[in-house]
C-alpha cells in the first residue's frame, strides 16, 4: 500500500517536519509505502509526482493552513490539523488503510470545513483578510518606494504637482512603481477570496478587485479603493464557495473549478459591483465632492476637520481622492491653503503607524517594526498608502486613530496659514519649496502624528493578549519565513524582508547584512562551549538568563544588547515548548554577533507551558542576527523538528555525561 502525505503549518516551521517525520516513521513501522510532502517556509519540498499521485490508495493532509487539494479528486482523502499528524500518525494511516475516509469530490468543502475541528480557534474572517494582506504588502512596497525615488531623484515643483519629466529614467521607474500599485487591490481581493474557496476563488476575487478600483466601470471617477477591494474579496470567496457546494452530474465536476465555478463568481461579483454597489458609490462621492465645494465660505475648522478624517480614512481610496481632488481643483483657484492641510493629513497616517511600529514592541510584532521602517520613508514622500496594511488588519482600532491624528495634523495647517501650491503632499513637497509657512507644516506633522501614535498606542492591546497560542511558531519564523500569521503579523513574513530590503535601500545602505555561514548540520553553529549539561535554573526565566550566559562569555552575543528582549517577545507570542519535554526559545537581535545554538539540559526539567504539560528537560536556544537576509536558521529548526521525534535519540541525550557525548549526538542533526 502506498500513501501521500502533506504536512503544513501557519508559518512552515518546526510543526510542518515534526509531523512530516511521525508519519513517514508510523508508515515504516505499519509496513506501509510513505512519501510525505512539506509545504514549508523554505518551499515545497519532496513535490509528489502525477505518477505518486495515481498509485496513491489515499492521502493525508496534516496542515493548518490553505491546501490546494484539486490534484486529489478521485482520491481517498483525510484532512486533520498539522498536530494529529505530530500525536496521531498511527491512527491516521490505519484510517486510510481501512477505508474509512471519503473520496475527495471537486465540489468537496473547503480546508477550514474539512479539518475535523482540531484547528486552533480563531476568527475566519480575519484570517481571510490576513491571507490578501500578506500577499498584498509587496506590492505596496514596491510602488511606493519606487515612486519615492522617483520622485526625490526626478521630481520638478510645477503648478500642477510634482512632475518627473517624460522619457527620462525616472519617469521609467515612476512608471514602474505605478504597475505595482495597480496590482494591490486586486491581488488583495484574490487571495481574501481563494482563502475561503481555495483555487477556484482566486480569478473572481482578482476581477472583483480590478472592478472595485475601475470607477468607470460603474460611473466614479474615484473607484471603490482598498476597502471596495476587500468588499470584493469576501463577496467573490463566498459565492465562489456556494457555487462549489451545489451537488452536480459527475460529467460536470471535472471543469467546476477550472471554467464553471470561476466563469459564475466573476460575472455574479462583477454584476453586483456594476450594478448594485457601485453607482451608490458614484452618487455618495459626487455628493461629497458636492458638499466640500459648498463649504468654503462656513467654518474654516470644520473644513480642515473633514478633510483630514477623509483624507486618511481610507488612504488613497474613493474618500481620499474625493478631498485631494477638491484640494487640487481649489489650487487652480489661487486657494493654496486647502492643499496645504491636505498635504498635512496625506503624510501623518504611514509617518504614525511607520513610528508608532518601531518604538512600541508591546503592541507590534519583530516584523511589524521592520515593515514600520518602509511606511515611515513612504509617509516623507507623501505615500498614505504605506499605512494600509496596519489598517487592514486593525482596522477598528488603527483607523479612528489616523483619522484623528490627520484632522489634527490639518487644524493646525489651517491655523498656521500653511499653503501648498503643487498637488501632492508629505514633508517633500516643503523640501522641494512648494509650501508656504514651512515651520508650521512640519509642527502640523509633528502633532498629527504624536497624536496618532498615542491613541493608536492606547487603543491597540499588547501583542500576549491578541496572540493565540501555536505553540512552537513565531517571531523568528517570521521575520524571514513565508506563510500565514495567525495574529497580528500583518506583513507577510516574506513581505518582511522586503520591506527590510527596500529600507535599507532607501537609505543608502545603512544597515550591515550578518556574516554569511553555511549550516549543513547543527555542529556547523554548535561548539563544546556551547553545552551546558547540568543547567542550574529551576525557572524559566533562570534557565534562559544562563543559556545567554554562555552565549556571552563565548563571544556569540553582546553582553549589552537586547536578545534577551527578543527571546521574551517570542515567548509571549506563544510558547517554544513543542513538548516531549523539548524547547526550542529562539530570537533575532542586533546583540547576535554570530549564528549560534546553545544546548542545554535539565535533568529534572523546567516548566515551559508546553502544549503537553511536559517540562522542558532538553533546550536548544537559537540566536540569529537580526540582519541575516538567510534562512539559515530555518534549517535548524527544521533539522531539529525532524531529529527530535526520535525517541531514541531523546533518550541518549538525556543519558550523555560529557559534552564529547553530546556534541557527538548533536553531529547527527542535519
Amino acid at each position: 500500500m502506498k500513501i501521500l502525505a502533506i504536512t503544513s503549518c501557519p508559518n512552515g516551521i518546526a510543526h510542518t517536519y515534526m509531523a512530516a517525520e511521525n508519519l513517514q516513521k508510523a508508515g515504516a513501522k505499519l509496513g506501509v509505502e510513505m512519501k510525505v510532502e512539506t509545504q514549508g517556509s523554505i518551499g515545497v519540498e519532496n513535490q509528489f509526482t502525477e505518477q505518486d499521485i495515481r498509485e496513491a490508495d489515499g492521502i493525508i493532509i496534516a496542515a493548518d493552513k490553505t491546501v490546494v487539494k484539486d490534484r486529489f479528486v478521485g482520491k481517498k482523502l483525510l484532512v486533520v490539523g498539522v498536530q494529529d499528524g505530530i500525536r496521531r500518525p498511527e491512527e491516521l494511516i490505519q484510517r486510510i488503510i481501512k477505508g474509512d475516509v471519503p473520496v475527495y469530490q471537486a465540489q468537496s468543502k473547503s480546508a477550514e470545513d474539512t479539518t475535523e475541528g482540531n484547528k486552533p480557534k480563531q476568527n475566519p474572517i480575519y484570517r481571510h483578510l490576513m491571507n490578501g494582506v500578506s500577499y498584498m504588502v509587496p506590492f505596496i512596497v514596491i510602488g511606493g518606494l519606487l515612486i519615492a525615488i522617483a520622485l526625490t531623484m526626478g521630481g520638478v515643483k510645477t503648478p500642477g504637482g510634482l512632475v518627473i519629466s517624460e522619457g527620462s529614467i525616472w519617469k521609467t521607474i515612476e512608471n514602474i512603481g505605478a504597475a505595482a500599485f495597480t496590482f494591490m487591490v486586486p491581488i488583495l481581493a484574490g487571495f481574501i477570496a481563494m482563502s475561503i474557496a481555495d483555487r477556484p476563488g482566486l480569478a473572481p476575487g482578482m476581477v472583483g478587485g480590478f472592478i472595485a478600483v475601475n470607477g468607470s466601470l460603474y460611473g466614479s471617477e474615484a473607484g471603490a479603493g482598498f476597502i471596495g477591494g476587500i468588499i470584493a474579496g469576501f463577496l467573490a470567496g463566498y459565492v465562489a464557495l456556494g457555487i462549489k457546494r451545489i451537488k452536480v452530474p459527475r460529467s460536470l465536476q471535472p471543469i467546476m473549478p477550472i471554467i464553471v465555478i470561476p466563469v459564475l463568481a466573476s460575472l455574479v461579483v462583477g454584476l453586483i459591483f456594476v450594478f448594485v454597489i457601485g453607482a451608490p458609490i458614484a452618487d455618495l462621492f459626487e455628493a461629497l465632492t458636492v458638499w466640500l465645494a459648498g463649504m468654503q465660505g462656513t467654518s474654516s475648522i470644520l473644513l480642515a476637520l473633514i478633510l483630514g478624517a477623509m483624507i486618511s480614512f481610507d488612504m488613497g481610496g474613493p474618500v481620499n481622492k474625493v478631498a485631494f481632488l477638491f484640494g487640487s481643483a481649489m489650487i487652480g483657484e489661487g486657494n493654496y491653503e486647502i492643499m496645504g492641510q491636505i498635504a498635512v493629513a496625506i503624510c501623518i497616517p504611514p509617518i504614525a503607524m511607520g513610528l508608532a511600529a518601531m518604538i512600541n514592541k508591546k503592541k507590534f510584532t519583530p516584523a511589524e517594526r521592520e515593515a514600520g521602517k518602509a511606511t515611515f520613508t513612504m509617509g516623507l514622500f507623501g505615500i498614505t498608502e504605506g499605512a494600509i496594511p496596519f489598517a487592514a488588519q486593525d482596522p477598528l482600532r488603527v483607523i479612528p486613530s489616523i483619522m484623528v491624528g490627520s484632522m489634527a495634523g490639518s487644524v493646525v495647517a489651517m491655523l498656521g496659514n500653511v499653503g501648498d501650491s503643487v498637488a501632492h503632499g508629505g514633508p517633500i513637497v516643503a523640501v522641494l519649496g512648494a509650501v508656504d509657512n514651512v515651520l508650521m507644516f512640519f509642527l502640523a506633522v509633528i502633532v498629527g502624528a504624536a497624536v496618532s501614535v498615542v491613541m493608536v498606542s492606547l487603543l491597540k492591546k499588547n501583542i500576549a493578549a491578541v496572540t493565540p497560542a501555536v505553540v512552537g511558531e513565531g517571531a523568528i519564523e517570521n521575520s524571514a519565513g513565508v506563510g500565514e500569521q495567525l495574529a497580528v503579523d500583518v506583513t507577510a513574513p516574506m513581505a518582511a524582508d522586503s520591506v527590510e530590503a527596500a529600507s535599507t535601500a532607501i537609505n543608502n545602505g545603512t544597515a550591515t547584512e550578518a556574516p554569511s555561514i553555511r549550516i549543513e548540520k547543527l555542529t556547523d553553529i554548535v561548539t563544546p562551549d556551547l553545552i551546558n549539561l547540568n543547567l542550574v535554573g529551576t525557572t524559566q526565566d533562570a534557565v534562559i538568563d544562563e543559556m545567554i550566559g554562555v552565549l556571552e562569555r563565548t563571544g556569540a552575543v553582546n553582553a549589552d544588547g537586547d536578545f534577551k528582549q527578543a527571546i521574551l517577545a517570542r515567548e509571549l507570542e506563544s510558547s517554544t515548548g513543542i513538548g516531549m519535554n523539548i524547547a526550542i526559545p529562539h530570537g533575532k537581535s542586533d546583540a547576535v554577533l554570530k549564528p549560534s545554538v546553545v544546548f542545554g539540559i535539565k535533568q529534572d526539567g523546567v516548566d515551559w507551558k508546553s502544549l503537553d504539560g511536559s517540562e522542558a528537560k532538553l533546550i536548544f536556544m537559537i540566536a540569529v542576527p537580526r540582519n541575516s537576509k538567510q534562512n539559515a536558521h530555518l534549517k535548524v529548526l527544521q533539522m531539529l523538528s525532524r531529529k527530535l521525534m526520535d525517541d531514541d535519540f531523546r533518550e541518549a541525550l538525556l543519558a550523555v555525561t560529557t559534552k564529547e557525548e553530546a556534541y557527538q549526538l548533536l553531529d547527527q542533526v542535519h
